[in-house]
């Protein structure tokens, strides 16, 4: 198997052990294009949950304080985080295994 395979694989999986670790490690050890392309890429989707939770909770804390505290106030924020979540695991496993098999 490939090495530079391997390593644009493992940038996409690192969403489950390393999510912001693994790919600026890969990015700087690897002499490799198409190894910092993915690793860039990774590092990115991987930055999309963290901005979601931020952007959710600012949400809820405009909200929240400008006096409307109510079930929607703090579901729609929760239903954001998860689907942008969700969408972001899944994008991951689906680029990894592409990179595998390329």
């Amino acid at each position: 198997m490939d090495i530079n395979k391997l390593l644009s694989s493992l940038s996409y999986f690192s969403v489950f052990f390393a999510p912001f670790l693994f790919p600026i490690v890969a990015y700087f050890v690897s002499d490799s294009n198409e190894v910092k392309s993915h690793a860039k890429s990774a590092f990115v989707s991987h930055l999309l949950p963290f901005v979601s939770i931020i952007l959710a909770i600012f949400i809820a804390f405009i909200d929240i304080f400008s006096g409307g505290v109510a079930f929607t106030t703090v579901f729609w924020p929760i239903v954001i985080i998860i689907i942008v979540n969700v969408g972001v695991v899944i994008w991951n496993i689906i680029r990894g295994i592409q990179v595998l098999i390329q």
